[in-house]
């Protein structure tokens, strides 16, 4: 039997298993997904908030400015990028104007500092390229960007480094309350744990009616991303948002940690929990909305598109609470959950120890976990010194992103271990520059196939029936 088992394998869940993997206790990760981070940590903004924007006194708000502070130190200890850009909220009029101050004032009482409210002049002096109609600006220097899948293989992987279980592809379709826990049926499994935390993005409120809590629902929100090519990622150096609506905080432009310059997302209550597709008229909104705040944007050097599902809850705050004995809800986890997830992680900690979870520090417990090589950054002299140790690493396969094999193969055997394209990419970045995979794909699959020791044409894009190759067309040479 586990002490705790946590459903979803996103950055919340994650965050949470390295928590709980601090003290002596038997720790499962489940998800349904052939992946970690596949669900709305694999496609958002990226974006660790200040936390202005949260309504004063909400968890929203006390968590993410908790977060933000957190952010840094967590992306350290886990080998994760990490960039304090700052972030400006722009205005265009007096109607604006009154958003923002009312934005700094709770800004101020949520406990974000060095706030600024800043005249047409100084914005411009920040940023040249935004647009010249812009008349105000809110300034919030401890904002800043991350990478939210790398953080989340992280997360998860110190995790299992100091002793958590990860079981992908087991969908929860039931639970059931027994004399000691609960037992979980996923992906065909009964699994035992004292303690369920229930951190299932979009479908937490199903998981939830399973153990007969149904005092909150969850939708998702369409956002759909254009990400364009690092010619132009220094186009702005802070994330740019429009003054927020309660749809969300807009379209925004931003770099990212990797070079590449963001816009997005839109804004959409769906009903269908699975409907990740992007659509022409929601791209065509993502093009008008960041070239009303940014200008010299070139669509013509746009990488991908993309489309996240936030999961939006019926409370309008973070449902992060414990219904029965032994069973936690963290749902309604929409912006800003990046920004809050290590303290959420805390938060949750807490809620398990006053349900009588109990908790014994491990002596051994290592918060440290390596950041793999990124090739492309080093000095000549540093890239010749880690292929003398090992020459794979002296083989770029990914042009694009200068991704050498060396990395790769870490990437494939380091926890938590990918089984597919998807997944060597969001941990490598190969497939990710201009060509999208075109050229350096079948080489990946080849070393899928060789480490994971499956038949070439078993290898999938992104698990299931998503293969790459159907059968062979020669024979060997």
């Amino acid at each position: 039997m586990f002490d705790v088992a946590i459903i979803g394998a996103g950055v919340v869940g994650g965050m949470i298993a390295r928590a709980l993997a601090a003290f002596r206790l038997k720790i499962v990760l489940i998800e349904k997904g052939h992946d970690v981070a596949t669900g709305a940590t694999a496609a958002n903004s990226a974006i660790v908030h200040a936390g202005f924007d949260a309504k004063e006194g909400s968890l929203k708000a006390k968590l993410n400015v908790r977060g933000s502070q957190m952010m840094a130190k967590v992306c350290r200890e886990l080998g994760v990028k990490y960039k304090n850009n700052g972030s400006l909220v722009i205005g265009f009029g007096e109607e604006d104007e009154a958003h923002l101050k009312t934005l700094y004032q709770r800004g101020v009482t949520n406990g974000v500092k060095d706030l600024k409210l800043l005249n047409a002049e100084e914005l411009h002096a920040l940023e040249p390229n935004i647009s010249p109609d812009a008349t105000c600006a809110l300034h919030a220097p401890t904002g800043a960007i991350v990478c939210p899948y790398e953080l989340t293989f992280a997360a998860i992987g110190n995790a299992m480094d100091n002793g958590a279980e990860l079981l992908l592809d087991s969908e929860v379709t039931a639970i059931a309350s027994q004399k000691e826990g609960y037992a979980i049926t996923a992906g065909g499994k009964q699994i035992e744990a004292r303690y369920v935390v229930n951190a299932a993005g979009v479908y937490s409120d199903a998981i939830a009616k399973m153990v007969g809590d149904d005092s909150f629902t969850v939708h998702p929100r369409r956002g759909e991303y254009i990400l364009l090519d690092k010619e132009i990622g220094g186009l702005v150096k802070h994330t740019i948002f429009r003054t927020p609506t309660k749809m969300g905080k807009g379209i925004l432009v931003s770099p990212t940690v990797d070079g590449n310059l963001l816009t997005g997302p839109t804004s959409e209550d769906m009903e269908d929990k699975d409907d990740k597709s992007t659509t022409p008229e929601g791209l065509a909104r993502v093009m008008k909305g960041a070239g009303e705040s940014v200008t010299g944007i070139r669509y013509g050097a746009s990488i991908t598109s993309f489309c996240g599902l936030r999961a939006v809850g019926s409370t309008g705050d973070f449902i992060i609470n414990n219904p029965r004995h032994g069973f936690v809800n963290v749902a309604g986890i929409e912006s800003p959950g990046l920004s809050s997830a290590p303290a959420i992680a805390e938060y949750v900690l807490d809620l398990l120890q006053k349900d009588g979870l109990a908790t014994e520090k491990k002596a051994d417990y290592n918060p440290v976990r390596p950041a793999l090589h990124a090739f492309r950054e080093m000095s000549i002299a540093e890239k010749n010194a880690v292929i003398a140790k090992d020459p794979a690493y002296g083989r770029v396969i990914c042009r694009c992103e200068t991704v050498t094999e060396g990395e790769i193969l870490a990437a494939i055997r380091q926890n938590p271990k990918p089984r597919d394209l998807d997944g060597v990419k969001r941990r490598t970045r190969a497939q990710m520059g201009r060509c999208q995979g075109g050229f350096c794909s079948p080489y990946i699959v080849e070393l899928l196939a060789n480490e994971l020791n499956i038949p070439y044409e078993k290898v999938t894009k992104s698990g299931g029936n998503s293969l790459v190759n159907l059968e062979k067309t020669k024979g060997a040479r």
